[in-house]
């Protein structure tokens, strides 16, 4: 993603000063969208309840069942009191192809390396100690220049990427500790944290960062008492999710925008993709104005339920971005019984959707990331002992590696250790990208140009 000019900036705080827009009708795209969205909850409700009759009752897919039934541990510590000292050598020695549910148990401390976990190895989970939590830290940015010279781009910034379905995460915190990016400035895009593959559940952790921080790519997610920090899109990208009794915090004195939703595509087709937020907290550490969300597409779709909104966020609320006509694009972009002092619906943009409860049924609930299928309790008790030796352990590898990112207790210093440290001079090490991931930073790209 590319930053925005100081122009936006200037032009997002004019946009502020005029709260009082007329609310404009929903036009024909919006009311498709009212439709598709009721009839697509009606259908995966009755889906639920064929699921649920049977001899055991049993919702949860047959291969997550499977996993969950052979489970293993390996213990991870920095200190080198455990299996392996690094996470990425933990999941180098997953087998490709897994199908047992691998539990890393981490250790409190730093881990300084760039983690990749690839497609081929799902079911696994990340669980570190929320109050004393384990640190995955790197200083990536788009500028970085990597192995071949050129720079690495929003994807090749990101500190952990996971491309594996079934993936846990818990206590863990996930932290692109890169220098804040100027306003206007190129190349400031430093991910904390991609989400690529589904079925992906994120409890107590923290995902701290600036500009792009979490990169909710595509797939189901589910983020459960989380932190996210950020600056500039701190949540963007196409999937499909689910934010429950999370705290956004902007941490700019500028302008802030929360959501950067992605999708550019048939009414039909966007059905598939948003991000939904219930019971969360908004607000600002540094006092700069946040907005909910601007469209990175003309189907974008974000709701807010039940979400405290403190001043900083603006009367407007939305930015339509490059979007010429938001009101009758396909836009999807509603609240509903939100509270504080910047959740007054009458004050936002006309096109904006302050929601009824009927219309945002289908949203508040984990029923709307099928969440009946997949999602199960977190990760909280005490890991079976290792099988492992430390004769068994491979080389250290900057390959293969997955990671959940739990979140410590609300408001600790744990939750968002701020290291410090400068970028690295040398480009971190990179796994080979699966081709989804290629894929990836090829889009990626893409919309860096057309954001620009």
């Amino acid at each position: 993603m590319g930053a925005r000019n100081m122009a936006l900036l200037l032009s997002l705080l004019l946009a502020a000063s005029f709260p009082g827009v007329a609310r404009a009708n929903p036009g024909a795209a919006f009311d498709n969208w009212l439709t598709a969205t009721e009839t697509d909850y009606k259908v995966n409700q009755a889906l639920y309840a064929k699921k649920a009759v049977g001899d055991t009752g049993n919702t949860i897919d047959a291969s997550l069942s499977k996993a969950e039934a052979d489970k293993k541990t390996y213990v991870v510590d920095p200190k080198g009191g455990g299996d392996y000292k690094t996470i990425n050598a933990a999941l180098a020695a997953i087998p490709e192809g897994n199908t047992g549910r691998v539990i890393l148990d981490l250790k409190p401390g730093e881990y300084r390396e760039k983690v990749f976990l690839n497609l081929s190895k799902p079911f696994v989970t990340f669980k570190s100690d929320p109050m004393n939590p384990a640190k995955i830290v790197y200083s990536d940015t788009a500028a970085t220049v990597g192995k071949d010279g050129k720079p690495v781009g929003t994807v090749g910034s990101t500190t952990c990427a996971v491309e594996a379905d079934y993936f846990v995460a818990y206590g863990v915190v996930f932290k692109n500790d890169a220098p804040l990016a100027k306003p206007g400035a190129k190349g400031g895009q430093a991910v904390a944290l991609r989400v690529f593959g589904t079925k992906a559940a994120f409890y107590n952790c923290t995902i701290d960062g600036g500009q792009d921080t979490l990169y909710d790519h595509k797939g189901l997610h589910y983020f459960k008492d989380c932190l996210i920090r950020g600056s500039v899109d701190f949540i963007f990208g196409f999937g499909r999710s689910f934010y429950e009794n999370c705290d956004i915090v902007s941490i700019v004195k500028e302008v802030a925008v929360l959501t950067a939703q992605q999708r550019t595509k048939t009414i039909e087709g966007a059905i598939e993709s948003g991000f939904s937020f219930k019971n969360c907290s908004i607000k600002g550490e540094s006092g700069g104005q946040i907005y909910l969300g601007r469209a990175w597409g003309d189907s974008s779709r974000v709701i807010y339920a039940y979400t405290e909104m403190s001043k900083e966020v603006v009367p407007v609320g939305w930015d339509g971005w490059s979007i010429k006509a938001p009101e009758s694009s396909g836009i999807y972009y509603g609240e509903f019984k939100c509270s504080g002092p910047g959740s007054d619906s009458k004050k936002r943009v006309g096109w904006a959707q302050d929601l009824t409860e009927a219309q945002v049924k289908p949203f508040i609930g984990t029923h709307y990331i099928f969440g009946d299928s997949w999602i199960l309790p977190p990760p909280t008790g005490k890991s079976a002992p290792s099988t492992k030796s430390s004769a068994d352990s491979p080389a250290e590898s900057p390959d293969s590696s997955s990671a959940e990112s739990p979140k410590s207790a609300k408001g600790s210093s744990a939750e968002s250790p701020k290291s410090g440290s400068a970028a690295s001079a040398a480009s971190a090490p990179k796994s080979s990208y699966s081709s989804s991931t290629k894929a990836a930073a090829s889009s990626d790209k893409s919309a860096e140009k057309t954001k620009g």
